[in-house]
């Protein structure tokens, strides 16, 4: 690995997409500081012209257009009607916490293992009604994608407590068997653009969703008010609750 990196082809690398390239682009990197070769392979990848792709102005206009809110609650509607029924408490944990499909599974799961283990205090802030997924850094806290925080009634932890695990290959193919697609992160989308719809800052929807912008203020003296935040979410996803009955 050592020599391809330093000698090898690496134009194989333009043969991926856009979003698989990103992805071996950061894995060859991390490779390549691990093995103390850094600064030969990023010339390399200089010479060669490759660089990680970043979505441009016109592609996010696309994705904005192509959204359809009465769309994804369509689909949400008509996959519970083919889950079971701890499948569908998980699919309103994420519409409820906006949380990546991945980090959705994870979060559930450990809420059952937890309350086994009479441990669940660990995760979840009875206070705060909030779960502290910023106390597991290595399922949680990544290089880019991270998530600190999720407000979550009390109620639907129990629920999910007293539940069974789920698993992301069988809810797929459960989808799959009735010619549903599988668009779980969509209702990460939905999420963040129904909070902003009522009233949630963009800022306050950001920390929520694990991003901590490079603003000075942000980073160093923006200090919401968490509780008040709670009631604020909590007081939208009730309305969001109704429209779903």
């Amino acid at each position: 690995m050592y020599k391809h990196l330093i000698v090898g082809d690496l134009r194989i690398i333009e043969t991926f997409s856009n979003y698989k390239r990103n992805h071996v682009i950061k894995s060859l990197i991390a490779l390549s500081k691990f093995l103390g070769i850094y600064r030969d392979f990023k010339q390399r990848l200089m010479d060669h012209g490759i660089k990680l792709s970043v979505q441009d102005s016109f592609a996010s206009f696309l994705r904005i257009l192509t959204v359809n809110v009465d769309e994804i609650l369509d689909w949400y509607r008509s996959a519970c009607e083919v889950l079971k029924e701890h499948e569908r408490l998980y699919f309103k944990f994420m519409l409820l916490t906006g949380l990546r499909r991945t980090e959705g599974i994870i979060a559930f799961n450990r809420i059952i293992e937890l309350h086994k283990a009479n441990k669940l205090e660990d995760y979840y802030d009875y206070t705060l009604n909030c779960l502290m997924h910023f106390k597991y850094p290595k399922d949680f806290i990544r290089r880019t994608k991270n998530c600190y925080i999720s407000f979550i009634p009390e109620s639907l932890v129990n629920k999910i407590a007293n539940s069974k695990p789920v698993s992301q290959s069988t809810i797929r193919k459960r989808l799959r068997k009735n010619n549903l697609r599988c668009e779980i992160n969509k209702l990460r989308d939905f999420y963040g653009t129904y909070l902003l719809k009522h009233g949630i800052l963009e800022q306050e929807i950001n920390l929520l969703q694990g991003r901590i912008p490079k603003s000075i203020f942000i980073k160093h003296y923006w200090s919401p008010n968490l509780k008040d935040l709670r009631t604020r979410i909590f007081e939208a996803l009730k309305q969001l609750e109704q429209q779903l009955n």
